[in-house]
């Protein structure tokens, strides 16, 4: 080629850059303009990108964490399922804040359509992970390890090994050992290039991780589902029983009763209990803690069924009672006394026990009467009951003890209409005397009713007499029933032990190639790596070389039959990372070339 065709071919490839470079220059500044376009998702494409945000492990968790943030109100403020009354009360002292508060939920924040919301996402997000990671993990199980590398000592673990010519084994039979032994140490193994001069094992472990990684999600949906199930066809109920009487497992038996969406009456077990006796034994004892109790018993006679035998039970604190599948709680108690309200007819207007309400550790308790009964004016009372009642300085009747050891009711008297005719439901432990007239309480000439053990008072104006017969005490019930908790269980100990295995099993390759050299030793290398953090991987390869001594140089003549001199003495511990060395190059050879490479990937 002539110099004036050599320069015409550059002038040529010179125009055709420039041309190119123009072009380059063009896109971009019709990219600046705006002329670029980019393509349209579309219905469908908008809809698969959602699903593969949602169904992301970082949604999940993100979930995961907002649904905890979101019970958070649900600890803060009273709520309506547990405690009407006590959401009433707060509407009525916030009237500013309370109904903003109530348009968003937060009385009902378990039932609220936002924490529903979360809910079911987080359950959808679980289903979306987990299946696509099952079934990568599936095909990655009945997969073979992946290929031997090229260069072993790229790999985090690496060593040599020198077997003794004298050993009689050929690379194939040193490659099938191997892999027999990593077999036996739980490794999935696969012996390749067996045609070779080279051939090669590989190996993998560790497929447990990600099994306890889906194990546990999977197991977390079981929790959710098990939740919902027991949202939908389980009930809570309360009831005060009195001692002497009982409780029959019926709709009209409870006080309150909060069943689930599902709820049929068919659920309820005919059982029965009866209160026999409520004994607390208070501390007598210690100066700094006299009189606080220290053991709640309450002695039951249990009925499973109408037709079935009759046992007794003790129901503690902590120590539920468990009948027809349900859950029997001790949750309070305190003293009912046994009071007769007559009429201005003389007629009984109330008779029985009636329950009070203990304020502190002394058991002074809030007492309420109603005698709706009561002719021609409806009676009611309200005070206190004190066990053992004492007077202070200022002539103040208080209680000095919880133990029933001077009991004493102090009342106020009210008649007129209290109301319960109208059908409306009212608390029984509130007396609304808005619409009654005062008779009796300290503000009037006629002083409050102060009545002691067996005493009768005889009200004004001829309304009536009230008189104080006895004492009792009484224990408060909760009964759960949640047909799903044993399932609940099940999930929450199958998803810690999922999320052990995730956090403490690692996975990890093995791989093993041998090599005969001229002077008839077989020469054998082997690394390993670990998938993700393994900080045990060194003692795993300082495991596998002792396995692999023992198997081959277990002989005290080893070396000297060799003949190789003391560069390639077997067992040595010295490794190589010559990555293009045969497979008959002695460890010392390359030790410097370990250190340039070691922490390479494969």
């Amino acid at each position: 080629m002539t110099d004036a065709e050599h320069n015409g071919d550059r002038s040529v490839a010179a125009g055709q850059s420039g041309a190119s470079g123009k072009g380059r220059t063009g896109r971009k500044a019709r990219a600046a303009a705006g002329d670029v376009q980019l393509p349209s998702l579309g219905p469908l494409g908008l809809l698969r990108w959602a699903w593969t945000q949602l169904t992301s492990m970082r949604t999940a968790l993100f979930l995961l964490l907002l649904l905890a943030v979101a019970a958070v109100p649900g600890s803060l403020f009273p709520q309506r399922p547990a405690n009407p009354a006590v959401v009433t009360q707060y509407l009525k002292d916030n009237p500013d804040t309370g109904p903003w508060l109530d348009r968003f939920q937060l009385f009902d924040v378990y039932s609220s359509v936002w924490f529903s919301a979360i809910y079911l996402l987080l359950f959808i997000s679980l289903i979306g992970c987990v299946i696509p990671r099952a079934k990568a993990h599936y095909r990655a199980m009945r997969s073979k390890p992946p290929r031997t590398p090229k260069r072993l000592s790229r790999l985090p673990e690496y060593g040599t090994l020198a077997i003794p010519a004298s050993s009689g084994l050929t690379a194939l039979t040193a490659a099938e050992e191997a892999a027999k032994l990593l077999r036996k140490r739980g490794y999935r193994v696969d012996v390749r290039d067996r045609d070779t001069d080279r051939p090669s094992v590989g190996a993998e472990r560790g497929f447990a991780k990600e099994v306890g990684n889906l194990l546990f999600h999977t197991a977390l949906i079981g929790v959710l589902v098990s939740i919902a199930v027991g949202g939908l066809f389980g009930y809570s109920g309360q009831k005060v029983v009195v001692e002497g009487e009982s409780f029959v497992n019926t709709l009209v038996g409870y006080d309150s009763f909060k069943p689930g969406t599902s709820f049929t009456e068919d659920q309820l077990a005919p059982y029965s209990l009866t209160l026999d006796e409520f004994n607390v034994e208070f501390d007598r004892k210690s100066e700094t803690h006299y009189g606080q109790p220290l053991d709640f018993a309450a002695t039951m006679t249990v009925k499973e069924s109408p037709d079935a035998e009759e046992h007794t039970e003790t129901l503690k604190v902590n120590d539920p009672l468990t009948i027809g599948g349900s859950r029997v709680y001790l949750v309070g108690n305190g003293y009912a006394p046994v009071v007769t309200v007559r009429d201005g007819d003389g007629n009984i207007a109330l008779q029985g026990p009636v329950v009070s309400v203990p304020s502190d550790g002394m058991y002074t308790s809030l007492m309420v009467i109603k005698a709706p009964d009561a002719k021609p004016d409806q009676l009611g009372f309200v005070g206190f009951f004190l066990p053992t009642a004492m007077l202070d300085e200022e002539g103040v009747s208080f209680s000095g003890d919880p133990d029933p050891f001077n009991p004493q009711l102090n009342l106020n008297a009210y008649y007129g209409d209290l109301g319960l005719d109208e059908g409306v439901p009212s608390n029984v432990y509130v007396l609304d005397t808005e619409n009654l007239t005062e008779i009796n309480s300290r503000n009037l000439d006629e002083g409050g009713i102060v009545l002691g053990a067996n005493q009768t008072y005889e009200l004004p104006e001829g309304k009536g007499s009230i008189s104080f017969d006895g004492l009792k005490r009484y224990a408060a019930l909760d009964i759960h029933y949640d047909p799903a908790k044993i399932w609940v269980l099940t999930f929450a100990v199958i998803s810690l032990a999922g999320l052990s295995a995730s956090l403490f099993l690692a996975r990890r390759r093995v791989w093993v190639r041998t090599g005969t050299h001229a002077d008839g030793r077989i020469m054998v290398e082997y690394g390993l790596l670990a998938r993700g953090e393994d900080q045990r991987l060194a003692s795993e390869a300082t495991a596998i070389r002792g396995l692999l001594e023992k198997q081959w140089l277990a002989g005290s003549g080893a070396v000297e039959d060799n003949g190789a001199g003391e560069a390639s003495a077997p067992g040595t511990g010295e490794q190589t990372k010559d990555r293009d060395a045969e497979p008959g190059a002695s460890a010392a050879d390359s030790s410097a070339a370990q250190k340039k490479e070691t922490g390479k990937d494969s």
